[in-house]
């Protein structure tokens, strides 16, 4: 049974009454859940440890997770959690008495992975992938201490492609950001319920509800990276031929081993004429 608009959760509460919203927000939760389903998130016992970083995509995960729970689609526990990784400024009080606010449980966690980053890589390098690595680190080891069976995160569908890209530019080979991965001690989930959310409809949806976004000043800062470019460049494709990017990531969801050349995938050596 679903709930009426009425008795919604409060994090809905800045909720404009017009016709766009009221489509973004079904259109996001109708994705959401069908990633949820299409890639088998939901373990028959399970508690997530949703991960908030105060970014327009980690808000709109959130409030995506509560509103699915809020109507029953959701059976399971989650934590909310944010990682204070040390940079300076950073506005240690606003996602608590945001939380707290809202009665959603949570745990903040500080760990000083910023000074670690900054030390280690040089100005005119990325941070973010020394970042992430010290990140999941720290997240994973949070899932334990809170009996957590999945880690979730807030990546997009332009997330996604944007990985695809680099890996294949930079990287050589095919792959990306999937909606579920298991670690590689074997105990926790790597959950993506956005994996099929454009970034367009993130940005818009938090802009809707106001929620309070904190910028990203580590990586977030750094100008020229390749991430940038490759968004930049999927961005003009989409001007020029608008559907692009949804195209390409369907054809992330339907390769063809026997039309590539991977020979792991594919035996063509004992591909013979009958």
């Amino acid at each position: 049974m679903t709930k009426t608009e009425q008795e919604i959760h409060k994090i809905f509460g800045n909720r404009p009454d017009n016709i766009e919203f009221k489509k973004l927000r079904k259109r996001i939760i109708r994705l959401t859940r069908e990633a949820i389903e299409e890639y088998g998130m939901i373990e028959s016992v399970g508690k997530w440890l949703v991960c908030i970083s105060g970014g327009k995509d980690s808000f709109t995960l959130l409030a995506t997770l509560i509103e699915l729970k809020w109507r029953g689609l959701l059976p399971l526990d989650f934590l909310v959690c944010n990682l204070d990784q040390g940079q300076p400024g950073f506005p240690k009080t606003i996602l608590p008495e945001f939380l707290e606010n809202l009665e959603i449980p949570f745990r903040v966690e500080y760990q000083d992975t910023y000074t670690i980053v900054k030390s280690k890589v040089p100005p005119h390098k990325t941070y973010c992938s020394l970042c992430s690595r010290l990140r999941r680190a720290h997240l994973y080891r949070i899932a334990r201490e809170e009996n957590c069976t999945a880690v979730v995160l807030g990546h997009h569908q332009d997330d996604i492609l944007e990985t695809f890209f680099i890996n294949l530019f930079h990287g050589g080979k095919l792959s990306s950001m999937p909606p579920k991965l298991l670690n590689d001690e074997g105990d926790l989930l790597l959950l993506r319920p956005l994996a099929k959310v454009s970034e367009r409809d993130c940005a818009r949806f938090s802009d809707f509800l106001q929620f309070p976004i904190i910028p990203c000043d580590l990586c977030g800062s750094q100008e020229g990276l390749e991430r940038q470019k490759i968004k930049i460049m999927l961005s003009q494709w989409e001007q020029d031929f608008p559907g692009r990017k949804q195209i390409i990531y369907k054809a992330l969801s339907n390769s063809k081993p026997s039309h590539l050349l991977d020979k792991s995938l594919f035996n063509f050596t004992n591909l013979v004429r009958n």
